[in-house]
């Protein structure tokens, strides 16, 4: 049994694994789990990650869950290029700072414009609560400076002058909003130019393929989740928001 990843290209973290496996042509058996479809939450899919969540791995009998982890996982595997994750020490330092500040900064705050603008009225039926938005906005806005001002500063590259790890699971967050309707790449020059020059270090045509399903999320019609994924994510939808 060779390399499985369990991968719903809907999911910021899951497109991340598949750039940067197809991108540095780690040979991988793309498991499809909809997590639309409750596929994440049956007994087959158990087996691989008892936390129900995507991605996870499969390689032989060795499972793992967790992006980063994963990520780290194929880096040092298969030996890809040292500026994905540098053996240089600051370096390094730089790409792990990001990845541990992201969670809660651009991953949460970028998710949750994303689940606002998108996936609020769809499931639950109900008005956008403009009040919801503009804070969810100006918490993502806050985000973005922060991320400008201590990550991208004025360098190519998050952790210098090559795309690493950090540069690449940052941009598919940022896409998440902007898929659905917020550009918070216009009138941000510096942004802008960091998105091109990651778009061309993984390939323009890969990024596009793996965003082709995201960009479609506004065709997303209810009658494509399965009846019990869709209350339950009504329902958790409801409470948090």
């Amino acid at each position: 049994m060779g390399l499985e990843l369990y991968l719903d290209l809907l999911s910021q973290p899951c497109r991340a694994l598949y750039i940067f496996a197809r991108s540095n042509n780690i040979p991988f058996e793309f498991k499809r789990v909809q997590l639309s479809k409750g596929q994440h939450k049956t007994e087959e899919f158990r087996k691989v990650n008892v936390l129900m969540k995507v991605p996870a791995l499969r390689d032989g009998s060795f499972t793992l869950a967790e992006s980063i982890a994963i990520l780290l996982y194929l880096v040092q595997k298969f030996k890809t290029p040292d500026h994905w994750y540098p053996s240089d020490l600051q370096k390094r330092a730089r790409v792990d700072e990001y990845l541990c500040w992201q969670h809660a900064n651009i991953r949460a705050k970028g998710s949750k414009l994303f689940i606002i603008k998108a996936l609020l009225p769809l499931l639950t039926g109900q008005p956008l609560p403009p009040e919801k938005l503009e804070f969810a906005t100006e918490e993502l806005n806050v985000a973005l400076k922060q991320f400008e001002e201590k990550f991208l500063q004025d360098k190519p590259f998050i952790a210098g002058s090559e795309v690493s790890l950090a540069d690449l699971v940052a941009l598919v967050e940022l896409m998440q909003p902007v898929c659905a309707g917020y550009d918070l790449f216009q009138e941000r020059p510096k942004l802008s130019e960091w998105r091109r020059r990651v778009e061309e270090a993984v390939g323009k045509q890969l990024f596009q393929e793996a965003h082709e399903e995201i960009m479609n999320i506004k065709n997303l019609t209810a009658d494509q989740f399965a009846p019990e994924m869709m209350e339950n994510f009504r329902q958790q939808l409801l409470k948090q928001y």
